[in-house]
């Protein structure tokens, strides 16, 4: 059942790099393009020649941007499936698809929206080079911090259904996540390396592109796999169901 599950949530994450490839094109690019030429006019006007590509633009917007996104997307769906198997059976009566569509908001808060608010996207011109890894490493750690407040809220709110409901549970639960968060969000240090020269309106642009990008991804995921695994449930009941009567 895992192995059927796991299959089926890589092509969900497959379909979902699809389409997020597309946007990605469509939407995101030109802003990168505008990036770059906005870094490519600075440094000129600072006498520094232009660094050499390793990796041609074009071949960078099409094949490189399309294998990135595919196996990113293949990978989170993978994954997503494995959660989804672990997690099926300890939430109650639940639909496949309305657990699925659940951990995928889930995933896309934790995983995503929150370490962006404190971390966001930044174009290719954005950010000191000697610091990248610095920032990338407060990035991931702002990840782990999300998820593990996530799952912590969570055994917050199954603790308090049986005393408090179902609703109320999850009120109290959402509050401590936005609390630990917010106090944990003001802790870690804040990093702005955006020039004061850089249009704020293309700024604003790629880091909405980036935020539509997540949020195509896991309504993809959430959405083709609940389905998908709503369907392979039917089916093994009606075969179970048969072998029943066979016996």
């Amino acid at each position: 059942m895992v192995g059927k599950l796991l299959v089926r949530g890589m092509l969900a994450g497959i379909a979902a790099g699809l389409l997020t490839f597309s946007f990605a094109r469509i939407a995101g690019e030109p802003q990168v393009d505008q990036a770059i030429s906005f870094e490519e006019k600075a440094d000129a006007a600072k006498g520094e020649a232009p660094e050499p590509e390793l990796v041609s633009r074009a071949v960078q917007a099409s094949y490189g941007l399309f294998t990135g996104v595919m196996v990113y997307g293949a990978s989170v769906g993978g994954l997503f499936a494995l959660v989804f198997a672990y997690v099926r059976g300890r939430t109650g009566p639940v639909s496949a698809r309305a657990l699925s569509a659940w951990l995928a908001l889930a995933a896309f808060v934790a995983i995503y929206l929150v370490p962006n608010i404190k971390y966001p996207a930044n174009p290719p011109s954005v950010g000191d080079p000697d610091t990248i890894g610095y920032r990338t490493g407060l990035f991931f750690l702002m990840i782990a911090i999300s998820i593990a407040v996530t799952v912590f809220s969570l055994k917050v709110r199954g603790a308090l259904v049986a005393k408090w409901g179902g609703w109320n549970a999850s009120i109290a639960a959402l509050v401590l996540f936005v609390v630990v968060i917010g106090a944990i969000q003001t802790a870690l240090p804040t990093i702005n390396e955006v020039p004061g020269a850089f249009p704020a309106v293309l700024l604003w642009k790629f880091r909405t592109v980036a935020i539509g990008m997540q949020a195509i991804l896991w309504s993809v995921v959430g959405l083709l796999f609940g389905a998908l695994a709503e369907r392979l449930e039917r089916v093994n009941v009606r075969g179970g169901a048969l072998a029943g009567r066979s016996v």
